[in-house]
């Protein structure tokens, strides 16, 4: 090794005392930085990775390896020097080693003077340092496959251009195998054949943070088969002079074709070995998560999916086909037995074509691609289909599939986060399953019903059958149990008082009357327990059997994993819009119902009964505007049932209609009910000079005419919250990686909201943030400078969402029902039930306080989540932008403790982006970059300077000491 050494050390010190080695790093960081700023646009793609430094180079090492190896073994044999080499008791193959590790050790060089871009994109955005490690990791293997050949090349010819025009056809050719141009024109199993040999679809896995022993195995044989040849051609020249000795050329030739046939085959055997691997990335993102094998684990039948992809389909799809193959081959070997995983193209399998189309309804879609000299449309499939017993799911390109911006004809597009999206599916899949069999299965730990209700001769009517359906109900789920479901009902009116007194304690319940006329007092409460969890049940609207069943099932379903959850939402009926037609007007949210609609049961309610549905599990208000009593009366008390809350609201309503924009003052008649817990939703909007560019109008005077202009600029009422504005600890916020908060309030806590409650800040705006109560939306660049409006004197953090959980008291306990006849609120609903003869009394009462399950959770914005935001967020941004929805969906699952999904949610491809930065911070990053390449030129430059300054003064002294011989 010592002689290895010395040759890679003199072979180096040859690089850097000519010009060859500044010209290779100076000319390698120079298109590195080029193509990172300029031909990817870095800051236009808004993306924290180093993708752009490292996409280009397995193009860009053909050329620079190709001219770093071409005089390396040419030069000596024109010179005359190679006998010399050949001759020198040496090992040939130490020689060819330290020339290999020389050209390497340049490489290295040149690719460590790159690292100030990935500290750069750390500094301005959240980086992940796993794929950035993979990509230098898979440009240094690329890099010693490429030396390898050109030293071969080298060796075989006495001229340096031939040796550069060899080596760049070969190492071009290795890449071109699996390009995807080529790839594309032999379908799914002919191109990822080709895949698995060209050097640049292995560069393209490993530089996404997975190191495959597979990969590694791969150039490692490329540089041990083009090394093993290099010696031998260098052999074969002393063979002119020693042709008597034909045994040893034979030695020679099966030594080297047994090492050659040795790395084939390694490759061959390792290349069954799926899990020899290591995911380096933040969260495994390309691992199978705990999440996703917790779902297979809970099968009890067969879990067919099955991909239907084209060969022929859009050239910007077919690169996506192997990486869901090999997420779907890796759920296979999760799932062992119980999953099945298969792959057909719907043109060879007509009758499976068929079957997609009738039963699933999947068809294939017309794609268009357009160069230069041709438009061409293809119809294709690119859909999964999840199949378990009668439920099954469907997933199309759309679902799959992000799509960026790049340029005006260069889009980029990647998988959104397929093992979220297929675990999803999963679950829906599973739940829907089980939910159509007995709710009982599914029940991990045995549950309890108990039924605080008065004797039949206090209960009104029809409270007395009802009690008897009650009895009747529980007895036979008691019975269709197997002994994971037990009741017991009690009268609170018995006895000395002590269980009236301990149910109003704990759970706030206190006794219910008919109406104001009547006020017999009666119990008829319902709560169903598990361990230390409670849930209360709420009373049925209908007063009949099938609802008893209804809710008591709906309760004990909360408790049995595996189950489809139930949301309620609220939104404020849209108006009528500009032709009078109703329904078509105001803002839209159905892009949140959606994805909504993707994992839970969404019921719409408008709450004016003054009840939420009994089947619900978690209740979301949007955009609420001047509720009345029953509206507020049905939020408090889902709460006080230990329910969860979520609300988006704002004090001002933002209308971007008519080409401007207009903002009104509202209530949303909550302010007293969260005031009475402690929260304020201040009447001010909040602005923030950390924002997210808007496309706004702008009126400029040119010439004495007012002319009207898009411009997109920065917006302080988009406050841009990231890093320390998102709680970390909080599965809601921890994943989220930023999000624009559009028009909001800002939330102020007083002492009350934390008393015996856990409070969690969940975004927050950034210090230098202010308040504005002004209907002006529209900046004055003239009166206010670039940032277009007046800045605050309240300058600070702004608490934009909060959570709180544990105890709440309600605003109504001690007063009558606003449900009951003869109340004070008696409105337009109680005239009409009273008009129908047999319709239902109402039966309410009012529950004092709520289990420490119950959960309160306010957004100070309700723009932010509509579709006309998220358009215009999607085109500033020049992404698929859903974090507003993601906001929604983490606090939904959180609030329903199915963390899986959550943390899986977490995984996504376009989550890390750079914080906002103009023009000047963008040209600062860029020339700080180019300064720091040539700063690293120059200490190049100076060390070796350096360490000739030593060699000469060791040689000196060796000389003066008399030390000739030495």
């Amino acid at each position: 090794m010592a002689e290895t050494l010395r040759v890679a050390r003199r072979e180096l010190a040859a690089f850097f005392g000519s010009p060859v080695a500044y010209l290779f790093i100076g000319g390698f960081l120079a298109v590195c930085l080029f193509v990172f700023f300029w031909v990817d646009a870095f800051f236009a793609r808004n993306i924290a990775d180093v993708r752009p430094l490292f996409e280009w180079m397995p193009i860009l090492l053909i050329f620079l390896s190709a001219a770093l190896t071409m005089r390396l073994w040419s030069e000596e044999r024109r010179a005359g020097t190679l006998e010399t080499l050949l001759t020198l008791p040496v090992p040939l193959y130490r020689l060819v080693l330290g020339k290999f590790l020389a050209a390497l050790a340049l490489v290295a060089v040149a690719l460590a003077l790159t690292l100030p871009l990935p500290l750069t994109v750390a500094l301005l955005g959240p980086l992940d340092w796993g794929p950035v490690f993979g990509a230098y990791l898979a440009t240094l293997l690329l890099a010693a496959a490429y030396l390898a050949i050109g030293l071969f090349v080298s060796a075989r010819t006495d001229n340096p251009i031939v040796a550069l025009i060899g080596a760049t056809l070969i190492c071009a050719l290795f890449y071109l195998i699996g390009a995807e141009t080529l790839t594309g024109l032999f379908g799914h199993g002919g191109g990822e054949l080709l895949r698995l040999l060209g050097t640049g679809a292995r560069f393209d896995s490993i530089t996404r943070g997975v190191i495959d022993l597979r990969d590694l195995a791969y150039y490692l044989s490329i540089v041990g088969v083009f090394l093993a040849l290099t010696v031998h051609s260098l052999e074969r020249l002393r063979w002119a002079e020693d042709e008597a000795n034909p045994r040893h050329h034979r030695r020679w030739r099966l030594v080297t074709l047994l090492v050659v046939a040795n790395l084939v085959a390694a490759n061959l055997w390792l290349n069954a070995i799926g899990n020899a691997r290591i995911d380096l990335t933040e969260g495994r993102i390309y691992s199978i998560s705990e999440p996703t094998r917790n779902y297979l684990a809970q099968l009890q039948e067969p879990l067919l999916i099955r991909g239907y992809f084209s060969a022929e389909t859009h050239p910007l799809l077919a690169p996506l086909v192997p990486q869901l193959r090999d997420l779907l081959r890796e759920i296979e070997i999760a799932g062992g037995d119980r999953v099945r995983v298969e792959f057909v193209d719907p043109k060879d399998h007509p009758e499976l074509e068929r079957e997609a189309g009738e039963r699933y309804g999947i068809h294939p879609v017309a794609f268009q691609s357009a160069d230069r000299y041709q438009t061409s449309v293809v119809n294709s499939y690119f859909d999964l289909l999840v199949q378990y017993g009668d439920q099954y799911q469907t997933l199309g390109f759309q679902d799959l599939i992000e799509v960026k911006v790049r340029g005006e004809s260069d889009l980029e597009v990647r998988l959104r986060n397929p093992e979220y999206d297929i675990a999803r599916t999963i679950k829906k899949v599973l739940y829907g399953y089980r939910g159509g069999a007995d709710v009982f299965a599914g029940l991990t730990t045995p549950v309890t019903l108990e039924a605080f209700v008065s004797a039949p001769e206090r209960l009104p009517e029809p409270l007395p059958a009802l009690r008897e359906d009650l009895e009747s109900v529980l007895a036979e789920f008691a019975a269709r149990a197997d002994g994971r479901f037990d009741y017991r009902i009690s009268d609170p009116d018995a006895g000395d008082g002590a269980l009236a007194e301990r149910i109003a304690s704990e759970y706030g319940f206190e006794p219910l009357v008919v109406s104001l006329l009547d006020p017999t007092p009666f119990y008829f409460y319902m709560i169903v327990r598990a361990g230390e969890q409670v849930i209360p049940v709420p009373l049925p609207e209908s007063l009949d059997r099938a609802g008893l069943d209804r809710t008591i099932t709906a309760a004990v379903k909360r408790f049995a994993p595996g189950m489809l959850r139930t949301l309620a939402l609220y939104t404020p009926q849209q108006g009528p819009n500009r032709f009078g037609m109703p329904g078509a007007g105001g803002p839209g949210y159905s892009l949140l119902r959606e994805r909504l609609r993707e994992g839970f049961n969404l019921v719409d309610t408008d709450l004016a009964s003054g009840q939420v549905p009994e089947t619900t599990d978690l209740l979301l208000v949007i955009a609420p505007e001047s509720l009345d009593e029953r509206q507020r009366f049905a939020i408090d008390q889902f709460l006080m049932q230990g329910g969860t809350v979520i609300l988006a609201a704002s004090r001002f309503d933002v209308d971007l209609g008519g080409g401007s924009i207009g903002a009104r003052r509202i209530d949303t008649g909550l302010e007293d009910w969260l005031a009475h817990h402690g929260i304020t939703l201040e009447p001010s909007l909040v602005l923030d000079p950390r924002n997210t560019p808007f496309p706004i109008p702008v009126q400029r005077d040119i010439g004495g005419f007012l002319v009207e202009e898009i411009q997109t600029l920065d917006y302080p009422y988009f406050p841009d919250v990231r890093d320390d504005g998102l709680d970390a600890d909080s599965g809601i916020t921890a994943n989220l990686g930023w999000i624009t908060m559009n028009w909001t309030s800002p939330i102020t806590l007083d002492a009350e909201a934390a008393t015996g409650r856990r409070v969690t800040r969940l975004l927050e705006s950034s210090d230098r943030a202010w308040s504005s109560d002004s209907e002006e939306m529209q900046p004055d660049f003239d009166a206010h400078g670039a940032l277009g409006f007046a800045r605050g004197d309240d300058r600070g953090r702004k608490l934009l969402a909060v959570a709180l959980e544990g105890r709440f008291d309600s605003p109504f306990a001690g007063r009558p029902s606003p449900l009951l006849e003869g109340s004070d609120d008696d409105t337009a609903a109680d005239e009409a039930e009273a008009e129908t003869e047999d319709a239902a009394p109402v039966i309410s009462g009012v529950v004092d306080s709520s289990p420490a399950s119950a959960r309160l959770i306010l957004i100070g914005s309700s723009s932010f989540l509509t579709d006309t935001a998220i358009g215009l967020a999607t085109d500033a941004t020049q992404t698929h932008y859903l974090k507003p929805v993601e906001l929604i969906q983490n606090a939904v699952e959180w609030s329903l403790e199915d963390r899986g999904l959550l943390a899986l949610r977490g995984r996504g491809q376009f989550s890390r982006t750079l914080a906002p930065l103009d023009q000047q911070a963008r040209v600062f990053w860029e020339a700080i970059n180019y300064l720091a390449a040539l700063a690293g030129l120059a200490l190049v430059y100076w060390l070796h300077r350096m360490a000739r300054r030593r060699r000469a003064r060791a040689a000196a002294a060796i000389l003066a000491s008399g030390g000739e011989a030495r």
